[in-house]
C-alpha cells in the first residue's frame, strides 16, 4: 500500500506540478501550462488550508482532508487532459486515480472516509478547472516530452516524503492554541 500511496506524495507532486507546467510552456502551450499550474497549485493550496482548519477547529471525522487524494485526483484528470481527452472521460480517470490512491489511504489507517472523500472532492474540482481552463489540446503538441519529464520526476522522487502534515499539526494546533481562532479569543 506504500508503494502505490507514495506517487500522490507532495515529495512527487509538488515537483511534478513544476516540472510539467515548465515543460509545457517550453513546449508552446501556454495556456495548458497556467491551467496545469493554476489548478494543482490552487487545488493543493485548497487541502493545505482545509487542513489548518480541521486541524485547529474540525469536526473529528475531518481533521485533515486527504492531500494524497486531491492530488491523485487534479494530477490524473491533469494528465488526462494534457492527452487530449475531454469532459467526463477526465473526470472518469480523475475519479479512478482518485479512488486508488483514497483507498490506499483508509487502508493505511492515515485518514477517515470523510477526510478520504473531501479530498476526493476538492481533487475532482481542480480537475474539472483544469480541462475548462486548458481548453483542447492544440494539434501536433508532442506530449514525449511531457511523458519524459513525468516519469524523470516520479523515478526520482517516489519514495520520499515531505513532513508536510506535521508541519500543518503544528499551525493548526498553534492556531487553535497560541491565536484561540476556534474559541473566538
Amino acid at each position: 500500500m506504500m508503494f502505490l500511496t507514495d506517487f500522490a506524495d507532495e515529495a512527487v507532486v509538488l515537483p511534478l506540478w513544476l516540472a510539467l507546467g515548465a515543460a509545457l510552456a517550453l513546449i508552446g502551450w501556454r495556456r495548458g501550462a497556467v491551467a496545469w499550474l493554476g489548478a494543482v497549485g490552487g487545488t493543493l493550496l485548497v487541502v493545505a488550508i482545509g487542513k489548518l482548519a480541521g486541524l485547529a477547529c474540525g469536526p473529528s471525522w475531518l481533521r485533515s482532508p486527504s492531500g494524497h487524494t486531491a492530488a491523485a485526483g487534479v494530477v490524473c484528470g491533469g494528465i488526462a487532459v494534457l492527452a487530449g481527452l475531454e469532459g467526463g472521460a477526465v473526470m472518469l480517470v480523475a475519479a479512478s486515480g482518485a479512488a486508488l490512491i483514497g483507498a490506499t489511504r483508509l487502508l493505511l489507517g492515515a485518514h477517515s472516509v470523510g477526510e478520504v472523500l473531501v479530498g476526493a472532492a476538492a481533487g475532482l474540482a481542480g480537475a474539472w478547472v483544469l480541462a475548462r481552463w486548458a481548453g483542447a489540446r492544440p494539434e501536433g503538441l508532442r506530449l514525449r516530452w511531457l511523458a519524459v519529464t513525468a516519469a524523470t520526476v516520479v523515478v526520482l522522487f517516489h519514495g520520499l516524503m515531505l513532513p508536510a502534515e506535521p508541519r500543518l499539526t503544528e499551525a493548526g494546533r498553534w492556531l487553535d492554541g497560541g491565536l484561540g481562532v476556534c474559541r473566538g479569543g
